[in-house]
């Protein structure tokens, strides 16, 4: 069906709407936290006048601010035996050697073409080396912690992989650029460290679909992960 409220119009009853004052309470950066005055209630009583009093004008809505993002069906694939763990990861995504500057051996990362999202994946040897394993968990809760500055939520589980393997998960909420982290290790010989990222300049709200499959493939992985010593 075509709206027919002109485009004129609209415009009007925008400026009319900004011209009336209401009261904001907390953040005003985050829709969430905005409550409104009574003057609500004249704002509504005005959008159903000009609503009511429109001529016929034909009127195309805009379009929504992103693209229809096209998710392929889940599907999997194991590491190769080169590495001192496995995991399944997706058939729809590329395996890369890791490319920054302080890489290590067996550090890769599992890129998703269609997504343009990255796994970016770290593996450390503990040796029954408890002073070691703190360090890898202080280093790793620094590194999602440096995302509090654009955060609006950060939220942490203790979790048990089906092998008995211990996962610390982060979910972080907001205009961050990682926006999945975790950990998993055996508290004696490995530690393995994963944070995604999408190679992107779009919203996070509007990678909000894209943002969910990620986080059930990354679970996939961390609950098929096995080392090999």
């Amino acid at each position: 069906m075509i709206d027919r409220r002109p485009a004129f119009e609209t415009r009007c009853f925008i400026d009319i709407l900004k011209s009336i004052n209401t009261k904001v309470t907390g953040n005003n950066n985050h829709p969430r936290r905005k409550v409104y005055s009574k003057n609500s209630g004249y704002i509504f009583l005005l959008v159903m006048f000009f609503i009511a009093t429109s001529c016929t004008r034909d009127y195309l809505p805009k379009p929504l601010g992103y693209n229809r993002l096209e998710l392929p069906e889940p599907a999997y694939q194991s590491l190769p035996d080169t590495l001192p763990y496995s995991f399944e990861y997706s058939r729809h995504a590329q395996l890369l050697a890791d490319t920054s500057n302080i890489r290590e051996r067996f550090w890769i990362e599992v890129y998703y073409p269609q997504l343009k999202a990255n796994v970016h994946v770290t593996y450390k040897r503990i040796n029954n080396n408890n002073k070691l394993l703190k360090e890898f968990l202080d280093d790793a809760y620094t590194l999602t912690a440096k995302h509090q500055i654009k955060a609006y939520a950060i939220n942490e589980a203790i979790t048990k992989t089906p092998s008995g393997k211990t996962a610390v998960i982060a979910e972080l909420e907001g205009e961050v650029p990682s926006q999945f982290q975790f950990t998993v290790t055996d508290s004696t010989k490995n530690f393995l460290r994963g944070a995604l990222y999408f190679n992107t300049h779009v919203a996070n709200d509007s990678l909000a679909p894209a943002i969910e499959y990620m986080k059930k493939d990354i679970m996939h992985m961390i609950n098929t992960l096995e080392w090999k010593n």
